[in-house]
């Protein structure tokens, strides 16, 4: 799929309010309230986006201000806190089919 944008902190800004649009804030209400779920899933598609692992899109949101800012992140996750939920979304999404 071809981006229409080349820009990461526009597309960041765009997959977060698509996700918005889409997911609840949180998946369970005991959830540790750290990261939303539209904010994790906005930085894996930015991971995709960077052609980037999670090691170095977590390198990248350390060194981009203006990315965390679009993303609205006050602390960076660790790299297994994506990979940990990339698994579950695509657990959650292979139930709904």
């Amino acid at each position: 799929m071809r981006s229409l944008t080349k820009s990461p902190v526009a597309f960041a800004q765009t997959a977060l309010a698509a996700a918005r649009a889409e997911l609840p804030a949180y998946s369970h209400p005991k959830s540790p309230h750290k990261f939303t779920q539209p904010q994790l899933v906005a930085m894996l598609a930015l991971k995709d986006f960077l052609r980037t692992d999670y090691r170095g899109l977590i390198a990248y949101l350390s060194d981009w201000t203006d990315l965390r800012r679009a993303l609205e992140l006050t602390c960076l996750p660790n790299f297994s806190t994506l990979c940990y939920a990339h698994q579950r979304l695509l657990k959650k999404r292979a139930l709904q089919n």
